[in-house]
């Protein structure tokens, strides 16, 4: 059963004042005493409640754009997954209406709420685990929703993506054959897909009875931090003759670091990093690292999710894709 839509009615009768006094909330919160701002507030969270921006005469036609949500507009794994979302939309004639959080969920809140005020056909996002506000939004929405990057975990409605712990464990096992046995594992902003890959590392060690160091950095990743973890590294578990990043820029920045140290790679310290940037082949030594399928999940997500809007079946709800291994030169058997 579709959900009938919050509206200024309704928040005014559950807080006990008139709607004139929650649309001033709404534009001029500072003219509504500090005690009734956190009343509607918390009611709004509750309900749920979506401003409308479009015309009450168009309000239940199709708007012809999709939203987006993405943790960064810079990164270059989300650059290439757009670029996929925008090969079908682009030939479907829809319009893409791109929103970043910055992976705060407070954010995401902020921007779904405004995406969802255009009436938008449907939604792609990034991250699997959602505020109750968000979560709320989405449900009162009714509308088509891909979630990307992960094949594994609960969804809410379809997922395109890959399995995280099962590509970083297999990546472990190739440094494990090349006879390391004290690899670190670090890690920038720990999400969900983060999370995954720690636990593949761990799962890998463990099945070779190895020890597990790992470093989980709150901060943005970039090759600085990748650097200054490589420090931290070297302080507090000199006998690491491995490294497993969780993405691309962490292990370019330790390996430039290793570099300027003169540490070999990948003779004295083997390095491994996650997405398979274009830039790691560029290098020397060649990064190995995880290849994951970025432009076609995001090309998958936008087919599936306009298949739903026309009405058409879809095979499955979550479509997992493979990805590839680098074999680079950073991992790579050292006969001495």
């Amino acid at each position: 059963m579709i959900k009938k839509r919050t509206g200024l009615l309704d928040i005014a009768k559950q807080v006990g004042v008139s709607k004139a006094t929650v649309s001033r909330y709404l534009n001029t919160p500072d003219l509504v005493s500090p005690s009734l701002q956190k009343r509607i507030s918390t009611v709004i969270e509750t309900l749920g409640y979506l401003p409308n921006k479009v015309p009450n005469m168009l309000s239940h036609a199709k708007s012809h754009a999709i939203g987006v949500i993405l943790p960064s507009v810079t990164n270059q794994i989300f650059t290439e997954v757009l670029q996929g979302i925008e090969t079908i939309t682009d030939q479907n004639n829809y319009q893409v209406m791109i929103a970043h959080t910055g992976r705060h969920k407070d954010k995401e809140e902020m921007r779904l709420r405004s995406l969802l005020s255009y009436n938008i056909d449907g939604l792609i996002l990034t991250e699997r685990n959602h505020s109750p506000a968000s979560l709320k939004m989405i449900q009162l929405a009714n509308i088509p929703v891909v979630e990307i990057m992960d094949c594994i975990s609960p969804c809410i409605d379809m997922a395109v993506g890959y399995d995280n712990f099962k590509a970083s464990k297999n990546m472990v096992e190739r440094m494990i054959k090349t006879n390391k046995k004290n690899i670190v594992y670090l890690s920038s902003q720990l999400n969900e897909r983060g999370t995954l890959r720690k636990e593949g590392y761990e799962a890998a060690m463990a099945e070779h009875n190895l020890e597990t160091f790992t470093i989980l950095s709150n901060e943005v990743t970039s090759y600085t931090l990748g650097e200054q973890l490589l420090t931290q590294v070297l302080n507090e578990y000199p006998q690491v003759d491995g490294i497993f990043c969780s993405n691309d820029s962490l292990a370019l920045g330790v390996l430039f670091a290793c570099q300027r140290r003169n540490i070999a790679i990948p003779q004295q310290i083997a390095i491994a990093g996650f997405h398979g940037y274009d830039i790691g082949q560029s290098v020397n030594p060649k990064l190995s690292s995880v290849l994951t399928p970025k432009f076609e999940m995001g090309k998958i997500a936008a087919e599936i999710l306009l298949k739903r809007l026309n009405g058409k079946l879809i095979s499955s709800n979550v479509v997992e894709l493979p990805v590839q291994y680098i074999e680079g030169e950073s991992i790579a058997n050292y006969h001495g």
